[in-house]
């Protein structure tokens, strides 16, 4: 996917399912989760082990969820994803897009979601594309509230 694509994924995206979000505030994917939700995203945590996770309901796996999910973001070590890209391929409607975050990367389950249509990206950062592609911040006041 290049930038323009990025670009307007994010632009057109609403919801951002994000699997392995973590309680710990001091997390990666807590803290991109934060982001995301004051750029106006609406963020579902997917964790087995949580029931709200950012005063949101979270939810033990994809298929739970219920509503639609224009993005899948992925904070899971490389070798986990083929099954959760998998689950997300089951989707009705399937998401706009599988996002593999930053320092992740899978030949299989890229294969398996270009097989099926869907864009893949891979060891990049959500937040850090989205300030660099649409040149927005809701980093620095949000976060010292926090």
């Amino acid at each position: 996917m290049n930038d323009q694509q990025m670009k307007t994924l994010l632009k057109e995206t609403k919801s951002i399912a994000i699997v392995g979000l973590s309680p710990k505030e001091n997390r990666p994917s807590n803290e991109v989760a934060r982001y995301l939700m004051a750029a106006g995203y609406r963020v579902i945590p997917v964790n087995p082990g949580q029931s709200e996770i950012l005063g949101q309901p979270c939810f033990p796996d994809m298929a739970s969820i219920g509503e639609p999910v224009d993005i899948v973001d992925i904070f899971r070590r490389s070798g986990d994803t083929p099954p959760i890209v998998a689950e997300a391929l089951k989707l009705s409607p399937k998401p706009k897009a599988v996002w593999l975050q930053l320092g992740i990367e899978n030949s299989e389950a890229a294969a398996m979601a270009e097989k099926a249509g869907v864009p893949i990206v891979m060891n990049l950062c959500t937040k850090i594309e989205h300030e660099r592609l649409l040149g927005e911040s809701h980093g620095g006041s949000f976060f010292a509230k926090l």
